[in-house]
């Protein structure tokens, strides 16, 4: 993180003037931080003289997609689960009015948590005898989650109730589609996989709130080692839980896995529970039947291929700078992933 008086995208002072009015607990003028992580939103630390700290967050500047960086799904999100156990940073105040600073922001309470992107961070703040504790955390949270009414918290109409496997899988094709010429590769699995995936439609039961990007990267570990907070919800909706829980157990290896793709992940390092073990707690935190969770397994590891193979388009097109960046690594990763989709359908048909 870094110091910056005049952090991108915030007009200081008319912030500090809105939040004067609106949020309570913090009196400006405030000390700014701009925070490095939260995807490409724009994320800073407020702190007054008092010592009282809080978090903003908006989306990049610039030309966005349709409902991308969504902030107000952001806030409804927060606002809804500060008092159900699924921890959350309190909503603090929303803002929609975009002459501002050019945008809708928010504002959250500080969680003085840690999120964990590589195997250095989870050695630099779990040690190995507790992460055990985290892993249970994490995962225990997930299934709280899933436990939630969506109509009894005021998030029904966070989306659409049904064909949330459906819908996933045509915009991942569309988008494996339109990577193919800029990447300069195909894959026939890649065809295979999205068909098998439409004529096999699983029943997902009752729609619940999915976070969509459930992982440590995610959410704020506290020095008790056990999760402080989930943040970043802004791709979450209602859908299938089980789609959620594949993705967030792909991170973590059984014994017998080949090397992942990505080898410095938080969840490499040693002491960890297998994803056996995470996927086994989940089912009797829920009482879920998992018999069919490779399927779910099979297409989050499909789409991870579909992201990649973007990426790399993208790469390759000259939109992203290319400089320290392992290509071959991330045109192997594409493989692999459909690799790992493969196999996990081969165990679903045993």
């Amino acid at each position: 993180m870094s110091d910056d008086l005049s952090p991108p995208g915030y007009d200081v002072p008319a912030v500090e003037a809105w939040m004067a009015d609106h949020v309570a607990g913090l009196t400006p003028p405030l000390k700014w931080t701009l925070l490095a992580g939260g995807h490409s939103n724009l994320t800073c630390s407020l702190e007054d003289a008092a010592g009282r700290m809080a978090v903003i967050r908006r989306p990049p500047m610039g030309e966005l997609l349709p409902k991308a960086h969504d902030m107000s799904r952001e806030w409804a999100v927060i606002s809804a689960l500060g008092p159900t156990p699924v921890p959350v940073p309190a909503a603090l105040g929303f803002c929609e009015d975009t002459s501002v600073t050019g945008s809708l922001f928010y504002v959250m309470g500080f969680i003085d948590g840690h999120p964990l992107y590589t195997a250095d961070d989870t050695r630099q703040w779990v040690p190995e005898a507790m992460r055990p504790r985290l892993a249970h955390s994490f995962i225990d949270v997930l299934a709280d989650l899933h436990a939630l009414d969506p109509d009894e918290i005021g998030l029904g109409d966070l989306g659409k109730r049904d064909s949330y496997i459906a819908r996933q899988v045509k915009a991942w094709y569309r988008s494996w589609n339109a990577s193919v010429g800029p990447a300069g590769f195909d894959d026939p699995r890649a065809h295979e996989l999205q068909a098998y995936f439409l004529t096999h439609l699983p029943d997902s039961g009752q729609a619940r709130v999915v976070h969509g990007d459930y992982g440590l990267h995610n959410c704020l570990t506290g020095s008790d080692c056990a999760i402080a907070a989930v943040v970043d919800w802004e791709i979450s909706t209602l859908g299938d839980p089980l789609a959620d829980l594949a993705y967030a157990i792909n991170w973590w290896p059984d014994p017998g896995d080949p090397p992942a793709p990505l080898r410095d992940r938080a969840t490499t390092v040693p002491g960890f529970p297998t994803r056996t073990e995470l996927r086994d707690r989940y089912a009797a935190r829920t009482g879920r039947d998992l018999s069919h969770l490779d399927y779910y397994v099979a297409f989050n590891r499909w789409k991870t291929a579909a992201i990649n193979h973007g990426v790399y388009a993208r790469y390759m097109e000259g939109k992203k700078t290319t400089e320290g960046v392992d290509l071959e690594g991330l045109k192997s990763s594409v493989d692999l992933s459909l690799t790992f989709a493969e196999q996990a359908l081969a165990r679903l048909d045993v």
